[in-house]
């Protein structure tokens, strides 16, 4: 198995639940320290590279890598590796936007066309590409982490037609919230909504709402690749927006909305 962004996140749980099933795991990120915690917690062989994901020729590298250690055949390419960016499209700083696009989309592109040569020779395994809820609906102040997210859906679905027939798959992964780092590290200049809230605020604020444990996260997604799914929706909310997508596909906030205004209204009784 091979997995970005598993220093921490889905990514280190997908390590450490693949690798305590019996699977020799290939483990990147560009986080050094973080990468060294996952591969000290594995219980069975493991490669470790520090990898800038926006790199397509170090990607190339890595791949070459994977291929010379790997003591079984290639099963899956967890291309996992993300950052967010916050912000209305108004005050959007072009730079944020541009690293954001780099690792959440180009950054799966590149593992993908790295490891797909690997997959097609042995005409089997999986390209398991992580988008998001957000690549269902459009989100406000997430402009730059939908289109990135939208981008790898419309990717992944163009690539699962082009394999058809061969004993290769493309997954698309929709996870909701997950209590992961993601707001904690995101770029956000600030508050886009003017409530003056800190970075650190709007964090809590998220994780405060999110639904699914990294581990639970990695669990649904493994069994899904496993059974064979081509879509895996991840976490109770995902689900709540896949079914939006396809009901109300214009008025879908109003919605949204109003469940995220009757959970912080909860959130602030239980703290009285």
């Amino acid at each position: 198995m091979v997995i970005t962004g598993a220093a921490s996140g889905i990514g280190r749980s997908l390590a450490r639940r693949l690798s305590a099933l019996g699977s020799p795991v290939a483990i990147a990120d560009l986080d050094e320290a973080g990468l060294k915690e996952t591969a000290e917690s594995l219980r069975g062989p493991a490669l470790t590279r520090v990898l800038d994901v926006r790199d397509a020729a170090d990607q190339l590298r890595f791949a070459d890598e994977v291929r010379a250690w790997l003591p079984a055949p290639l099963a899956a390419v967890f291309n996992n590796a993300g950052v967010a960016v916050t912000s209305s499209v108004l005050d959007a700083v072009p730079e944020d936007d541009d690293w954001l696009h780099d690792i959440n989309f180009h950054g799966v592109v590149n593992g993908t066309r790295a490891f797909l040569p690997i997959l097609a020779r042995q005409d089997d395994g999986a390209i398991v590409n992580t988008s998001s809820v957000y690549g269902l609906l459009g989100m406000p102040y997430q402009s730059a982490y939908c289109a990135a997210k939208f981008a790898v859906r419309g990717f992944t679905e163009a690539l699962r037609q082009e394999l058809r027939g061969t004993g290769v798959r493309a997954v698309t992964v929709h996870p909701g919230g997950i209590t992961t780092n993601i707001a904690r590290n995101a770029r956000i200049r600030k508050d886009p909504e003017g409530l003056g809230r800190t970075k650190e605020q709007m964090a809590e604020q998220f994780e405060a709402m999110t639904m699914t444990s990294p581990d639970k996260a990695a669990q649904i997604i493994h069994h899904g690749v496993e059974r064979g799914k081509a879509r895996i929706l991840v976490g109770p909310d995902a689900y709540l927006f896949d079914a939006l997508a396809r009901i109300t596909p214009t008025h879908y906030y109003s919605v949204i909305s109003g469940v995220m205004s009757r959970a912080r209204g909860r959130q602030r009784e239980s703290v009285r």
